[in-house]
């Protein structure tokens, strides 16, 4: 059993940065591959940004490439992600999510274990 912890979240102006943490408990990270999901309200839960157990492979959404960056610290089981030039339509709940299976990252059924979530507001 893991468990994930997000925090980071808060009001940003538009065209400021977050940074959110995921912090995990239970067992290690370090063979898990890990996602970040949000869900604005009203919308489906979709993918932001995925990285590999090595943190040598990171895929991202279209909406947040070359905004966002995915990392992870295994040695802390924590894994990252950077958020700059935030934009209003990047106003969600963001998640972080541990993958179990061998599928496309952008699934989230490709996801076992997920954290509360933490909210980032950006404002206009």
């Amino acid at each position: 059993q893991v468990q994930l912890a997000e925090s980071g979240g808060g009001l940003v102006q538009a065209g400021g940065s977050l940074r959110l943490s995921c912090a995990a408990s239970g067992r290690t990270l370090s063979r898990t591959a890990m996602g970040w999901f949000r869900q604005a309200p009203g919308k489906e839960r979709e993918f932001v940004a995925g990285i590999s157990t090595s943190g040598g492979t990171t895929v991202y959404a279209d909406s947040v490439k070359g905004r966002f960056t995915i990392s992870r610290d295994n040695a802390k089981d924590t894994v990252y992600l950077q958020m700059n030039a935030l934009e209003p339509e990047d106003t969600a709940i963001y998640y972080c999510a541990a993958k179990a299976y061998s599928g496309s990252y952008y699934s989230p059924r490709q996801y076992e274990y997920w954290g509360q979530g933490t909210q980032v507001t950006v404002s206009s």
